[in-house]
């Protein structure tokens, strides 16, 4: 069992909710934190000393305060661990659920675990540590099909954007009008036509309208 871990989230009823499960597994130095960038330098100050941090469990978002942060989300301080503390066991724990950001997160950034908060959450965040300290990885049972090789989810935030507009039921030439205003590029409206014709081909999907279900399925908008 993991001897030194650290909790981060800004929301003290989650930490100490996380702070029951740990302690319940008979984890004994726990700590703390409610910013990003505590957690980031107790990682690394403890690395420094040669007592480092076992398992970081964090949340993906932090409301903004009057407190200027390096990094503003659990996303940024996992991207910044990851490479610099690879050894780094680390398990997100958040309420969000969309189905590509937990496969970036997962594939991409090499989070070992995904729980999702919720009736079952500090279940499944005992199921997960035991899980990955096995060098297997985890995700909660709503989400595990993000990592299925039967979706493609080859997309990018630009495609998502174009899906949430449609789902909206904005027209080909509306979405063009609010990209050019948000600065979003491609903005024409021929290069919209294509992508997402190419969406509609990639998700089997027969038009707009059944696209944006089929995503909608997915938890991708």
């Amino acid at each position: 069992m993991y001897t030194k871990v650290l909790a981060t989230d800004d929301l003290g009823s989650i930490n100490q909710g996380v702070l029951s499960v740990l302690t319940a597994l008979g984890i004994e130095n726990i700590e703390q934190v409610m910013y990003c960038d505590d957690a980031y330098l107790r990682i690394k100050k403890a690395k420094m000393d040669h007592e480092p941090f076992q398992l970081l469990v964090t949340d993906l978002s932090f409301k903004s305060d009057h407190r200027d942060q390096v990094y503003d989300s659990g996303e940024s301080l996992i991207k910044a661990l990851k490479k610099e503390c690879p050894e780094l066991k680390v398990i997100v724990y958040s309420v969000e659920d969309r189905i590509q950001r937990v496969r970036s997160l997962m594939q991409q950034d090499k989070i070992d675990a995904y729980v999702c908060k919720g009736r079952r959450g500090l279940l499944e965040l005992e199921q997960a540590i035991k899980t990955i300290l096995e060098n297997n990885t985890y995700v909660s049972p709503q989400v595990t099909h993000a990592l299925s090789p039967k979706v493609d989810l080859e997309i990018n935030d630009y495609d998502i954007e174009l899906m949430k507009q449609l789902s909206r039921g904005l027209s080909q030439e509306e979405i063009s009008g609010i990209f050019k205003t948000m600065n979003i590029s491609p903005s024409s409206l021929s290069s919209i036509e294509k992508r997402l014709n190419r969406l509609r081909i990639q998700f089997k999907a027969h038009n707009a309208i059944h696209l944006v279900a089929i995503t909608k399925d997915l938890g991708l908008i």
